[in-house]
């Protein structure tokens, strides 16, 4: 692994984690969906573009499924570790394990992104070091709900939900490797996400402020808008 600072127990270093061993199976593509084409280049690529233009990480390590043969491109900080999982979660575990068996602290401050949201910004990813760095559990970027959430029950609306405190998770989610590494081993089946994990070990994870345009390409349809977006980044720069 390409490091910019050498080991140290006595400063928690940083680093990237990006699962990337999914299907795609919801996007409808032919392939897996971090590898399909957006504003001429694979979706995953964009997402490596603004973990490495952040300085404070010590490295990006990518989580491909055995085989895969993924390379990324002239980034000097990433790793490929072909070794994802069946789940999101156990991609995030083996890569937790890759981290240490590479030399990581238990101490050492993992940013776990889906490889799917494209649209992150460097500034994002820095905002949420900023936030967490001194926090004795970690957080995630997330988004107050802004529409009615319905309850359903066969197809038809059985309640309306109280929006005031709940909030759309994103990622990067940050946490500390042994921390994460020992929820996510005692972790439940219906654990979606890092936080999950985090909180069932009745920890109270931090909420910082994340953005709309940091959305997860899941549907077909969002190809088009995450499209739209970046080819407008790449005109205004």
């Amino acid at each position: 692994m390409t490091q910019r600072n050498p080991i140290s127990t006595d400063k928690p270093r940083l680093w990237g984690l990006i699962p990337c061993a999914g299907s795609g199976s919801r996007a409808g593509a032919a392939g897996p969906k971090q590898y399909q084409v957006l504003a001429g280049q694979p979706m995953v690529l964009h997402t490596l573009q603004a973990f490495a233009a952040v300085s404070r990480l010590a490295g990006v390590v990518v989580v491909v499924a055995r085989g895969d043969g993924f390379v990324p491109c002239s980034f000097a900080t990433v790793s490929v570790a072909d070794c994802g999982g069946p789940t999101r979660a156990a991609s995030v575990l083996n890569g937790l394990n890759w981290l240490a068996a590479a030399g990581a602290h238990p101490q050492d401050w993992v940013l776990v992104h889906d490889a799917a949201r494209c649209l992150v910004t460097p500034a994002q990813i820095n905002g949420l070091i900023d936030a967490c760095q001194d926090d004795a559990v970690g957080g995630l970027l997330a988004l107050p709900l802004p529409d009615t959430l319905k309850q359903e029950v066969a197809g038809r609306v059985a309640a309306t939900v109280a929006r005031a405190d709940k909030w759309l998770a994103q990622t990067p989610q940050m946490f500390r490797l042994g921390t994460l590494t020992q929820a996510l081993k005692q972790a439940s089946e219906v654990v979606t996400d890092e936080s999950s994990a985090i909180e069932q070990m009745g920890l109270a994870p931090k909420l910082v402020m994340g953005s709309a345009q940091n959305f997860k390409v899941t549907y077909a349809a969002d190809f088009a808008l995450a499209q739209a977006l970046l080819s407008a980044r790449t005109m205004s720069q």
